[in-house]
């Protein structure tokens, strides 16, 4: 092996320059004390095990003549102290705590804004149609329930797989270029082209996303429209239920919604793992925008009602997707080359372990708008009510956590342990702060909030009962977000997959009972342990020494 290899094989792995010429050079197997020591990141979080320095070791492949080490520790997590990088830099890459965290908010911001955008936009659609009356507030409700659960069951997946991909495939490709440009090794990618002055590449993480969410969107409208009938029997909404029509109707219309959904969820996947944030935000911002002039165009002037507020999310929906879609072809080419190239595969795999996810949490929330709605119109509208408030400030913490997986998957591609460090401490901080900030102000201002989405008084004082529902639990839903992006960060889909399952039948287990001595607070009980749960499963995770956080707990000490 040449040692020009050498070296590229380890700038490939994250290694400085300087770093590369000293270990490309013959090495006897002395041990090496520690130059320095990365400094650890403390945390209320996480609590690092420090240990003595080992020496390092380095072996040569057998399958080499020369006399050109490989260093064996460098991807190696089953050593208690990881050598990584060089005494000058401490790593390739390095990145101040400064650098870290305005990394993070600057991704975190405009994807806040494009957080915020969508649930904003349910609460502005509860809003019109809450003053058409209780029962087509409650009948959007459970049409809203179904399409989520019918829309969400494959989207979250392919919206969390396809940002770390994305973000892998991205990192991968640009030391391949380096490679290339550099040392005259040849692209060795999974068919990706680069052709110099070629402003567009080609992802197949990108075309195998796309591809399957036009796939995935098609198969969920066809199933919304035509089952819409089944589907709501199976939630507890009969025939005989004066609902049931209503909510026919606005299902059956929010169903030609469900491409454009799955594919905004996973053009938004795709460019968070380019890092970039504020393109969504702008696409639905304008596609959202416009549905402020469609909602009472449609329902008040056009006399629409429900089927009105429907058709003018389906159209914002459409917007704000095609202009992602525009965005996106500028960038990069959409559609292979080749079908070979794409990572089918890959997605299936991963995104499998998401799906039985996601079903354990559709599963858990549809039990709980189904033990409401057996409470009757007034309890259903005001769950309705207090779950729209509850997801939409809880899922502001989504953003933050989305911006960390992506740095994470990032950074784990170049071997950059100690910045997944420093990332995963500081968005844990930041999650429960947010989660103590949105509780205080919940508490003082939910029971005047409710009166924006009803007038009706029966509603709004059963509606008034939930405070401590929607605002207590905003320390537990910001964490449980939180870990969510970590462990996809870390490609951790198997636990993240298991461990939902286990805690939804717990809580499912807890929802089936409670409403019949507690009523519709029974229901809130059991979503508010759902969350917390959730929370403990996550920190479980971390603070294990076995799992993919193993170097929160291992010592890193400099070659």
């Amino acid at each position: 092996m040449k040692a020009t290899h050498f070296q590229s094989a380890a700038l490939y792995h994250g290694l400085s320059t300087s770093t590369a010429r000293r270990i490309s050079m013959p090495i006897r197997r002395p041990a090496l004390s520690c130059a320095s020591r990365l400094s650890a990141t403390t945390s209320p979080f996480i609590t690092l095990c420090a240990k003595p320095a080992s020496p390092i070791q380095f072996t040569s492949p057998q399958d080499h003549d020369d006399d050109v080490p490989v260093p064996a520790l460098l991807t190696n997590p089953n050593s208690d102290n990881f050598s990584l990088g060089s005494p000058e830099s401490g790593n390739t890459h390095s990145h101040s705590h400064s650098d870290v965290r305005r990394e993070i908010l600057l991704l975190t911001l405009p994807a806040l804004a494009g957080q915020a955008i969508d649930p904003m936009a349910q609460l502005m659609e509860t809003a019109y149609v809450g003053r058409l009356g209780t029962v087509e507030l409650a009948s959007a409700g459970v049409s809203m329930t179904i399409f989520n659960i019918i829309s969400k069951l494959f989207n979250i997946p392919l919206l969390s797989v396809a940002t770390s991909f994305v973000a892998e495939d991205i990192a991968k490709t640009a030391a391949e270029e380096y490679l290339s440009e550099h040392s005259g090794i040849q692209n060795i990618g999974n068919g990706k082209s680069f052709e110099r002055g070629n402003r567009k590449k080609q992802f197949s993480s990108v075309s195998t996303a796309l591809l399957l969410a036009l796939g995935i969107g098609i198969f969920e409208a066809l199933a919304l429209f035509l089952g819409s009938g089944i589907l709501l029997n199976l939630i507890g909404v009969s025939t005989e239920n004066p609902i049931h029509n209503l909510s026919i109707q606005f299902l059956s219309l929010r169903s030609v919604g469900a491409p454009a959904v799955v594919l905004s969820l996973a053009l938004q996947g795709i460019f968070r793992g380019f890092k970039d944030t504020k393109t969504p935000v702008l696409c639905l911002g304008i596609g959202n925008l416009s549905a402020v002039f469609l909602f009472p165009l449609l329902m008040y002037f056009f006399q629409l009602g429900i089927a009105g507020a429907a058709i003018s999310t389906v159209l914002s929906q459409y917007i704000g997707t095609l202009l992602m879609i525009w965005f996106l072809n500028k960038r990069v080419e959409l559609l292979p080359p080749r079908m070979e190239n794409l990572q089918f595969g890959n997605y299936f795999k991963s995104g499998g372990f998401l799906i039985g996810r996601t079903l354990a949490v559709l599963t858990t929330m549809t039990l709980g708008t189904s033990m409401a709605a057996r409470q009757g119109p007034v309890a259903m509208a005001a769950h309705q009510i207090c779950m729209q408030v509850w997801l939409a400030v809880s899922l502001l913490t989504d953003s933050l956590a989305a911006s960390a997986q992506a740095l994470i998957a990032s950074s784990l591609s170049r071997n950059e342990y100690k910045i997944v460090k420093q990332i995963t401490n500081f968005v844990l901080m930041i999650g429960m702060l947010t989660g103590i900030c949105l509780m205080v102000i919940l508490g003082a201002s939910f029971r005047s909030l409710a009166t924006i989405f009803t007038q009706d008084s029966e509603v709004l004082q059963v509606v008034r009962t939930g405070v401590l529902f929607v605002s207590a639990s905003q320390p537990f839903n910001a964490l449980a977000y939180i870990f969510d992006g970590l462990h996809y960060g870390v490609s951790d889909f198997p636990y993240a997959g298991f461990s939902m399952m286990v805690v939804a039948a717990i809580s499912s287990t807890f929802l089936v009972f409670a409403p019949s001595h507690f009523g519709l607070h029974g229901v809130w009980m059991g979503l508010v342990l759902f969350m917390a749960l959730r929370m403990v499963a996550g920190f479980v995770r971390v603070l294990s020494k076995n799992g993919p956080w193993w170097f929160l707990h291992r010592d890193f000490q400099i070659a």
